[in-house]
């Protein structure tokens, strides 16, 4: 058996799931499993942000009031409190994690990220200078939703060749991270102190007081870039075999490298306008639905299920630990992806790999 026949059948799955003549998922029967264990610890997560605490819903009452039979302090709750609250964390993670997929799929860079192009610094730019001249006019959120697209289009012309080169990509994308930061920075640092506070808190990602209209924004974003991604997806699995032999099975890698950036930054650049630049959910996401398998390919759903998973649980101890009252769900995500790249750092080192 030559080497390539060798790439071929490590790199291909085991079946696929077809949707029509265009669309064919790959699916493996450990990925299956492993979405099933994820979204029961998904529903365990959303049981227990709308039960736990002071103004939790009893668990007795939680099936009726989720269905429509909630009144007083359950309604409340449900419809105010943590309801659209939870579907943000589920939204937002879940295309926190398909954007994370993408772009690493795109660039084969497991430390890759749409927040390593800039995306995050430039939502947080935009955040800063729409709190600062337009306090009155510009929402904090379309500030922030308008700092990243900048940022992309930046990206886009300094590379000379749009998104279609992942390393032009990265190294483009540090030098607008750097300049979104220290626009940033500086904003922070001449602003009043109560408005610097509130601005601070957006920055570093927050869930707090979201409403039904950011819920519907999210998901909105998902149900139109999640249909366009599975078109993807075979293509993006022959992608991993490296462009050489992705051209050859006629996969078109140049136009699917394209297409795949700039749904990450469609979904990043939505889930910015609703909670904020959330750090590390897209970066750990995908690895750990990697590293859960064991199994080649981009892992598209199963990182849009960690992603979700990872945010609602991070919510989750936003909300809850005593220790730290109303700090910012971006700072336990931050806690997470260090902890996350702590345990790679130690791993390779045991290995003998640095």
């Amino acid at each position: 058996m030559t080497s390539r026949q060798t790439a071929i059948r490590t790199a291909s799955p085991r079946g696929f799931l077809k949707v029509g003549r265009s669309v064919a998922l790959p699916v493996r029967r450990v990925s299956v499993l492993t979405a099933l264990v994820l979204f029961v610890l998904l529903v365990a997560g959303a049981v227990a942000t709308l039960s736990l605490g002071r103004l939790g819903i009893p668990l007795s009452e939680l099936a009726g009031a989720v269905t429509g039979g909630a009144e007083g302090k359950n309604a409340f709750v449900i419809e105010r409190l943590r309801g659209p609250r939870l579907v943000v964390a589920v939204g937002t993670g879940g295309a926190l994690g398909l954007s994370g997929a993408l772009f690493q799929s795109v660039t084969r860079n497991p430390l890759g990220s749409p927040d390593v192009i800039g995306l995050a610094s430039g939502a947080g730019a935009g955040a800063a200078i729409a709190a600062l001249l337009f306090p009155d006019t510009v929402p904090v959120a379309l500030g922030a939703l308008l700092g990243a697209v900048l940022a992309m289009a930046l990206v886009y012309l300094s590379t000379g060749t749009g998104f279609r080169n992942p390393a032009r990509l990265v190294i483009a994308g540090i030098g607008v991270a750097a300049i979104g930061t220290a626009i940033t920075q500086y904003v922070v640092y001449a602003m009043e102190r109560d408005r610097a506070a509130v601005l601070t808190a957006y920055v570093n990602g927050s869930l707090s007081a979201r409403s039904w209209e950011d819920a519907t924004t999210i998901w909105l974003v998902l149900l139109v870039a999640a249909p366009l991604t599975a078109l993807i997806a075979r293509r993006l699995d022959i992608g991993e075999m490296g462009d050489d032999i992705a051209g050859a099975l006629g996969s078109e890698p140049r136009t699917t490298k394209t297409f795949a950036v700039v749904l990450a930054i469609a979904l990043s650049a939505g889930a910015v306008s609703v909670a904020g630049p959330i750090a590390f959910i897209s970066l750990t996401a995908p690895q750990i639905a990697k590293r859960i398998t064991r199994v080649s390919g981009p892992h598209l759903a199963l990182s849009a299920l960690t992603g979700a998973l990872l945010l609602v649980f991070a919510d989750l101890c936003a909300q809850q630990l005593p220790l730290f009252d109303n700090l910012p769900v971006g700072i336990y995500t931050m806690a997470i992806g260090g902890v996350y790249l702590g345990y790679l750092l130690i791993r390779e080192w045991r290995r003998g790999a640095l």
